[in-house]
């Protein structure tokens, strides 16, 4: 399995969930989403995080919840 998007680093945003490589936290992308913001929205905002890196987080997300329930 690839290497997860989403990292939780103590010494980065004091452990918040972000983007492998940046110190975007995935609750900003969900945030963006919950508001009607589209994607390109987000990405323009926050230009560290990349279209596949938004994707791939949002399909480990939903693959987290679904066997969180399962």
């Amino acid at each position: 399995m690839a290497e997860s998007i989403i990292l939780r680093d103590p010494e980065i945003m004091s452990g918040m969930p972000c983007f492998r490589g940046t110190r975007v936290p995935f609750k900003n992308l969900i945030d963006y989403l919950e508001g009607g913001y589209t994607i390109d929205e987000f990405l323009l905002d926050f230009p560290t995080v990349d279209r596949k890196m938004a994707l791939q987080a949002l399909e480990e997300a939903k693959e987290s919840l679904l066997a969180a329930i399962a």
